[in-house]
């Protein structure tokens, strides 16, 4: 994995939308998170599947549609304001 992209499962965790890697990894084993990259979206169905900056990412968590931009990678599961920096919110159409 390059410096230039992380895992969906390590962002997602990274990102503090989910509370464990592992639940993370298996939201996405079930194809519930969907990626846009470069304009073209697809339905991610393995943890290992790389995010780059610049991504959208489409996904449903307690019954909220969330739709973000990966704004950053991060290094750490580090505090909620820290967490906030990794993305920003995006308007669903």
């Amino acid at each position: 994995m390059s410096e230039d992209s992380c895992r969906v499962d390590v962002w997602l965790w990274r990102a503090r939308f989910f509370k464990t890697r592992s639940l993370a990894a298996r939201y996405v084993e079930e194809g519930r998170v969907r990626l846009t990259r470069a304009g073209v979206e697809t339905r991610l169905d393995k943890p290992s599947r790389s995010v780059k900056v610049g991504d959208g990412l489409v996904f449903a968590v307690g019954g909220r549609l969330i739709a973000v931009a990966v704004e950053g990678l991060g290094e750490r599961r580090g505090p909620a304001s820290e967490a906030r920096e990794l993305y920003s919110p995006l308007q669903i159409s």
